[in-house]
């Protein structure tokens, strides 16, 4: 199948055009990027250096007349804004669409403009767009002609989380996220506090009390109960290129005061997370006794989850781990892709 990454130059699209030039499926037939376009890939990404197309495969500007005449799925890898006006001309050719930004991942406009401080410009294109989780929304990846691929701290929080409501094992309400990010998180940033010299030996939040990405994890966590859900979510960034770590505190509908109950109930949450993702490709149950560690997921595109009660506190932790970069944004939109083409849900990601 021919594919094209527009915005092929950020860290998510350099991860994109990687494991799309190693996919048994695919053919990478167009790259965009107005900083670098009429340079090859080659000269850009050197790492590539080793695949015989990427000496062919030149930079372009990105235009969707020309690229609809290329590719049958598009990947776009724009920031958050930019990447409207190109979906909509592509889906006027009938070309299928991936976006890694967060223009459609929400089904309310007035929800984006609440958090991201202007009007959606085209509302009409949030009802048709599926949240790409596969885990979640498989059966409709697979025929969607838009997939609103998720944020990384979206994944790493409802992952864990959305079984669990399904259940009715959790409440729905005091729900506490912290995740800790790798600087990757931000892109190819050339602002100062991303730099390395500032973030190096530093740990410090950000985004507080209302990081973008609340919007569509409460919107998912909504649609799980059944009601409206607000949660707490507090984001850090480490001096780590890739990876992030999430804990949340939840509380379990019923309570586990002796040692008889919190083995009832540890026993409950260990068969819903084994129904929910038993036989799902990439995320891993961690064996009793284990924690998620980042340094186990990055480059891959698995989900790392562990949980533990506290009887002391009544309260039940979870953990989870992902690359930031993959399951948090390019693997996972290639998995949507394989879903979309009906290959192998693993292809090019193993």
């Amino acid at each position: 199948m021919k594919v094209a990454v527009v915005g092929a130059s950020g860290y998510s699209g350099e991860e994109l055009v990687g494991r799309l030039l190693n996919h048994p499926c695919t053919e990478l037939t167009a790259i965009t990027s107005r900083q670098y376009a009429g340079q090859t890939l080659n000269k850009i990404f050197p790492r590539f250096a080793t695949k015989s197309v990427a000496d062919a495969l030149k930079f372009t500007e990105p235009n969707p007349a020309a690229i609809a005449q290329l590719a049958e799925i598009v990947f776009l890898a724009l920031p958050h804004g930019a990447a409207t006006e190109y979906a909509q001309a592509l889906l006027n050719k009938n070309i299928r669409i991936i976006d890694l930004s967060a223009d459609f991942r929400l089904n309310n406009s007035e929800t984006y403009e609440q958090f991201y401080d202007k009007k959606h410009p085209a509302p009409e294109l949030l009802g048709e767009a599926v949240y790409g989780l596969p885990e979640f929304y498989r059966e409709e990846i697979r025929t969607a002609k838009l997939v609103a691929s998720p944020g990384c701290y979206p994944t790493s929080i409802l992952l864990p989380t959305v079984p669990l409501l399904k259940a009715g094992l959790i409440k729905s309400t005091g729900i506490i996220a912290n995740s800790l990010s790798g600087v990757s998180g931000a892109g190819r940033n050339t602002e100062t506090p991303f730099l390395y010299s500032e973030c190096n030996e530093s740990v410090r939040p950000y985004s507080i009390p209302k990081h973008r990405h609340l919007s569509e994890i409460e919107q998912e966590l909504s649609h799980a109960t059944g009601e409206s859900v607000l949660i707490q979510f507090s984001p850090h960034l480490v001096p780590a290129t890739r990876g992030i770590l999430t804990t949340q505190y939840l509380a379990p509908n019923e309570k586990f005061k002796s040692e008889s109950e919190e083995q009832a109930l540890g026993e409950k949450i260990s068969h819903c997370f084994e129904e929910a993702y038993g036989n799902e490709p990439f995320v891993r149950l961690l064996p009793s006794g284990a924690l998620p560690d980042t340094k186990n997921v990055t480059h891959t595109n698995y989900l790392d989850l562990a949980w533990r009660l506290d009887r002391r506190t009544g309260r039940l932790i979870l953990m989870s781990a992902i690359d930031n970069l993959v399951k948090g944004a390019g693997g996972q939109a290639i998995q949507s892709f394989n879903l979309m083409g009906g290959f192998r849900e693993t292809a090019g990601l193993i």
